[in-house]
């Protein structure tokens, strides 16, 4: 069984969102300021594109999930 608090839990909830919404709706927040217990900071941000590249993710679809699908989103919201 994984630890509840690690990179693969996070690595575990995105696939979990990207089965049901898509790749196209998934995007990260910005809380990573060393409060939580995933990520010590934004530092450890690699590590997530690594653990994606790991699970069979493209790089288009990491690229999305990373950012791209939340500027988008901003773009269509902000116009």
């Amino acid at each position: 069984m994984r630890p509840t608090h690690s990179l693969e839990r996070l690595l575990d909830h995105i696939d979990h969102v990207v089965s049901v919404a898509g790749r196209d709706l998934v995007g990260l927040g910005s809380d990573f300021d060393g409060g939580g217990t995933l990520l010590k900071d934004a530092t450890q941000v690699p590590r997530i594109t690594e653990g994606l590249m790991r699970r069979g993710y493209s790089e288009t679809d990491i690229c999305k999930i990373l950012g791209e699908n939340m500027f988008r989103v901003l773009r269509e919201v902000i116009g």
